[in-house]
């Protein structure tokens, strides 16, 4: 009895040591100011697309308003990716895809999908942070079918990646994706070659790509992993302009966006300093997760810790648009058919590392969708 008293008690202490040095390297962080100001609309002109019960990830509205959406892998969803049909969600493309078959394609871990100008709805899978297979697919929307696979290389999104969130070029032929890393803090960006499918894995270890050391203060919660880890979150957000031509993205726990050239990033030909050479440090942003753009080159940032929606424009100014308890933690935006700006609402502080009777416990989640003044290209 001794001999297992004093084992205990050797273990709560190794324990207790653990704790102690992951707070320290892990922990803490600074708080970015205030970023946001008195909202020019009111909350009012928030119109509620849908509720459900479990929290969504991200959404794409197609130019004739069909409504696709993701629910967060995080809230361990019966159904991964649906669609609004007669204002109710249904699995997309069918209930079987939804679920893994013998040898037959089926969705993992998808958060980010897309519509591009050709008809296609991509949706990006992470595979449950690479430990599956990390994976890119295409439906085309008029017939529903899966139409283009790509399953990503080790060397691109491996173990412990995450494929977070895309944009796709106005042609269809190059995907631009947002690796966040979340666990290896390697994050990158990753250009892919929808004709030729080949990947390529660009500006790991550049400042623009990686986290900063701030907590997020969402309502109610700072985001510190079981009071130890501060949740440090590297480039996630990610929107591309109307002509294809300026690449904008940033870390969730960041305070600035940047911009880089897409034909720098397509140039293979180009050196990792080279490139890293050509990315602009744009503009002072709020904490984000989800961003988008307009036909006026105006960024849409969606700040969960003061529940806004603030818009960035090539004057490098920020405008707050909305600013209400109702955006539970502003996720995922998508441009619809004029004159609408849809936001999902995930409220990932009452998700993530927690109890899952809590995370029922705040249902109902919401899809939103609201007139921002400025059309954009639907699905993006």
């Amino acid at each position: 009895m001794r001999l297992l008293a004093y084992i205990l008690t050797i273990l709560v202490a190794a324990l207790v040591l653990l704790a102690l040095v992951l707070r320290i390297a892990l922990g803490g962080g600074k708080r970015l100011e205030d970023r946001t100001g008195e909202p020019l609309l009111a909350a009012s002109a928030l119109d509620a697309v849908v509720e459900l019960d479990y929290p969504p990830g991200n959404i794409a509205v197609s130019a004739d308003g069909r409504v696709f959406f993701t629910l967060h892998p995080d809230g361990l969803p019966p159904a991964k990716v649906l669609e609004l049909v007669g204002g109710q969600p249904v699995p997309y493309p069918d209930e079987a895809f939804q679920h893994a078959e013998a040898g037959a394609p089926h969705f993992q871990s998808p958060l980010a999908l897309r519509i591009d100008r050709q008809g296609r709805l991509w949706v990006l899978d992470y595979a449950n942070y690479g430990r599956g297979q990390p994976r890119l697919v295409a439906f085309d929307l008029a017939t529903n079918t899966l139409v283009h696979q790509y399953d990503f290389p080790s060397d691109v999104a491996g173990f412990l990646s995450m494929l977070n969130d895309f944009q796709v070029d106005p042609a269809g032929e190059t995907i631009y994706i947002a690796e966040t890393s979340p666990f290896l803090q390697r994050p990158a960006l990753i250009v892919y070659d929808v004709a030729h499918k080949t990947s390529r894995r660009l500006l790991q270890g550049d400042p623009s790509v990686a986290t900063e050391d701030y907590v997020i203060q969402a309502p109610n919660r700072d985001m510190v992993i079981y009071g130890l880890a501060t949740m440090r979150i590297a480039v996630d957000s990610i929107a591309l302009d109307a002509r294809g031509e300026w690449l904008y993205y940033g870390a969730v726990t960041g305070s600035r966006l940047y911009r880089v050239r897409t034909r720098d990033l397509n140039d293979a030909a180009l050196s990792p300093a080279d490139l890293s050479a050509r990315v602009e440090n744009f503009a002072a942003k709020t904490l984000s997760d989800g961003i988008t753009m307009d036909v006026d080159d105006n960024i849409y940032l969606s700040d969960m810790e003061h529940s806004a929606v603030v818009r960035l424009g090539q004057d490098r100014r920020l405008t707050t648009l909305l600013k209400t308890s109702r955006l539970r933690w502003p996720d995922g935006f998508s441009f619809g058919p004029a004159p609408w700006l849809y936001v999902t609402c995930s409220s990932l502080q009452n998700v993530l590392f927690i109890d899952r009777s809590e995370l029922r416990s705040h249902a109902p989640y919401q899809i939103f969708r609201f007139n921002p003044g400025v059309s954009g290209i639907p699905g993006h």
